[in-house]
């Protein structure tokens, strides 16, 4: 398992914000329930990208899918994550990585050909500030963040099961905050901010699959923070009961398959 030895973590990165906060009980459940789904398809996406780059600094890299795309596609990645518990899990799945916590606006010092960050910039409380330190230690940044919630089949049928296991009081977390970074001007300003003047927003539309609506249903409510809105609002299972037999009924039961919409951002 190689760990770095550093962590730098600004007091603004640890701010109790209900939206950003991970615990450690949820890696495992995010993995098994939204990595091969949602996520896999555009690591792949990600991974061809990368321009024949060798050394690349991973942002935001959870459990790991992206960096197993990027080191099996020849690269050097240094991963990183504001959460040591993902931290740890990405650097037991993947020890050909080197991994490290660390905030996205405090990077280690050191140069890289490339900054990648799959699905990680919408949780950014300051993003242009995490957008120059990108710049800074590479001078390309390729990430990727979704489109609105409608055009994402997995969370979309989501978003209908929490407005049926909480009506009235349906948790926002989907639809704020992974879904909240959806304007492609609004990116380019954040990115002209930070420095960078050549900017291509491409939105790209995938294919997830997954075992069952249920196990996405379980990776979103179990491995993500929307966990703890849930739990505000009451009993955990019973609500991941509700939302997994309504996004059944919306996807099909068994083998499920949807489509992802979502932005690819290359700035250099």
């Amino acid at each position: 398992m190689a760990i770095m030895p550093f962590v730098r973590v600004s007091s603004a990165a640890m701010s109790d914000e209900r939206d950003r906060r991970w615990v450690d009980t949820m890696p495992a459940a995010y993995a098994a329930g939204l990595e091969a789904a949602v996520f896999a398809p555009f690591a792949a996406e990600l991974a061809g990208r990368t321009g024949g780059a060798r050394r690349v600094l991973e942002v935001a890299a959870g459990t790991g899918v992206v960096t197993r795309a990027l080191l099996d596609a020849g690269c050097e990645v240094v991963a990183t994550d504001l959460n040591p518990a993902m931290v740890a899990l990405g650097a037991q799945r993947e020890p050909r990585a080197r991994w490290a916590q660390a905030d996205a606006t405090a990077l280690p010092d050191e140069e890289f050909d490339l900054v990648v960050c799959s699905f990680g910039v919408m949780f950014l409380p300051r993003r242009p500030a995490a957008y120059a330190a990108a710049r800074r230690a590479g001078g390309r940044f390729l990430f990727t963040t979704w489109d609105a919630v409608d055009t994402h089949a997995f969370a979309a049928a989501l978003v209908h099961g929490l407005d049926a296991a909480f009506p009235g009081d349906p948790p926002r977390f989907v639809s704020a905050v992974p879904h909240g970074y959806t304007d492609p001007d609004r990116v380019r300003k954040d990115l002209a901010e930070a420095g960078f003047a050549d900017v291509s927003v491409e939105r790209v539309v995938l294919t997830g699959t997954a075992p069952s609506a249920a196990t996405v249903a379980r990776g979103f409510c179990l491995g993500t923070p929307l966990r703890q809105q849930i739990l505000e609002r009451g009993e955990l299972e019973e609500a991941v009961d509700v939302v997994a037999g309504v996004m059944t009924a919306e996807l099909g039961e068994g083998e499920v398959s949807g489509a992802m919409a979502a932005y690819v951002v290359d700035a250099r």
